[in-house]
């Protein structure tokens, strides 16, 4: 299931974060016309977005697959830890059904559809490239899941695709960016440590080699390379801290939620090439930005905590 698993592994969780792809969580397609149901004490209906139900047994279905998959990676999820990602998992299953509902209804109104022949085609691409439809079958019977809801799966998928094209602008071929390296420490008494080795002269990239605790850049002495400011994977306070740095400084020592950093910025140029992982976030980005506004401007109501 080399192609199919990762694609319906984003459709189950309905994560529009974690996600690495460039395009947005595929939306599943939803009946035309839709009562609007008044929720009921034993609330049948999850949400309503302008109107439009998302119901209970949708969501809890949803999380099943979720407790299923940590069950399988044995995760004890009646420990207090357990409980609580859960319920995590639970508000954003949630929240991921509500985006779904949004973008079928713009696309709706701006009148992207898919047809049945599209979507016959690609998933006969899928089970082709998947290895047979013997495999797929297993595949969604382990993670319950039927064929019809396979399809719709892959409708959305397709109709996502349509949307996230329409509503994305190209992204830009440069953009200012920095060249900066950092060293990772665990706590601020030893971040502090470090610091005063810089401030002695010791040489940053060595230092980076011998403490820091980032194994993708450790060994090439902290290098970050080039980013752009809110495309990175960075957290927001290393980027803030490296964009307000000159070429040459270092910084003192900046906490963020991986632990203590130590940033020094080798490069900064305003025009800097984007590379193609940087025109993925970017666009990503601008999706997450239009959906948000999309979000901000629907009758969104919440029947479940």
């Amino acid at each position: 299931m080399k192609r199919l698993f990762p694609v319906l592994f984003i459709l189950l969780i309905l994560a529009s974060a974690c996600a690495e792809k460039t395009l947005p969580p595929a939306t599943p397609t939803l009946p035309e016309a839709i009562p609007s149901p008044t929720p009921s004490p034993s609330g049948e209906v999850a949400a309503l977005v302008n109107g439009q139900p998302i119901y209970v047994k949708t969501l809890e279905k949803r999380v099943t697959q979720f407790e299923k998959a940590f069950a399988s990676q044995g995760i004890d999820l009646q420990s207090e830890e357990g409980q609580k990602t859960m319920a995590q998992v639970r508000r954003q299953v949630l929240e991921g059904l509500i985006d779904q509902v949004i973008m079928e209804q713009a696309a709706a109104r701006m009148g992207i559809t898919v047809t049945d022949e599209e979507l016959e085609a690609h998933i006969q691409k899928s089970i082709q490239e998947g290895g047979g439809r013997e495999s797929l079958e297993k595949w969604l019977d382990a993670n319950n899941l039927t064929w019809e809801e396979f399809r719709e799966m892959t409708r959305a998928q397709l109709l996502s695709e349509k949307l996230f094209e329409k509503v994305v602008p190209p992204p830009p071929e440069t953009m200012e960016q920095v060249h900066a390296r950092h060293i990772l420490l665990n706590s601020e008494e030893e971040a502090n440590q470090v610091l005063e080795k810089l401030r002695r002269g010791e040489d940053f990239a060595q230092l980076a080699r011998q403490f820091s605790l980032d194994n993708f850049t450790r060994e090439s002495g902290g290098d970050l390379g080039f980013f752009p400011k809110g495309l990175s994977a960075l957290p927001p306070e290393v980027e803030d801290a490296a964009f307000s740095l000159e070429p040459g400084q270092i910084s003192g020592v900046i906490k963020s939620y991986f632990g203590y950093h130590i940033i020094q910025v080798l490069e900064k140029d305003p025009n800097h090439p984007l590379s193609e992982e940087m025109k993925r976030a970017f666009r990503e980005q601008k999706f997450r930005e239009w959906l948000e506004q999309e979000k901000a401007k629907a009758n969104i109501q919440r029947f479940v905590k």
